[in-house]
């Protein structure tokens, strides 16, 4: 699975939010300064994650957006399950009639672990560990 560029910016713009999150509501160009991504892909982005509950709006002059619930909760694994079309590493996963072998296949249940392991990990990869640097996992060894 390759991750798609809407994943990735969420993440960002969400990593953002959360960097800043005592600053109150955030316009969009504000966002888009901040994170360098095109204001049009950004509002195309936000929808999804309003629609998920990370993110409250508000519109007209006083408005922006801000999180809606707090950096420690939000993992990067809900997020790309919000934005992908689906969170498998092999599409007959989700839906087993698109590949004949589905039932004899071999490589089947690897791929199946290989998905599970992925979202294991990102799950505990949060807002708040990525707005104080490296997640732990990450961090490098001093010895």
């Amino acid at each position: 699975m390759k991750l798609s560029a809407k994943s990735r910016y969420a993440s960002r713009i969400l990593l953002d939010l959360a960097l800043h999150e005592n600053g109150g509501l955030h316009r969009v160009n504000d966002i888009s300064r901040r994170t360098g991504i095109t204001v049009p892909f950004i509002e195309q982005i936000m929808k999804p994650l309003k629609q998920a509950g990370l993110i409250a709006s508000k519109r007209g002059a006083a408005g922006g957006h801000q999180l809606r619930r707090a950096a420690n909760e939000i993992t990067l694994g809900e997020v790309v399950r919000i934005m992908e079309s689906t969170d498998s590493l092999a599409a007959c996963l989700h839906n087993p009639t698109l590949c004949y072998r589905a039932e004899v296949c071999l490589t089947r249940d690897a791929w199946q672990r290989a998905t599970e392991a992925m979202f294991k990990e990102l799950d505990t990869i949060s807002l708040a560990v990525l707005s104080q640097g490296r997640p732990d996992c990450c961090q490098l060894n001093d010895d």
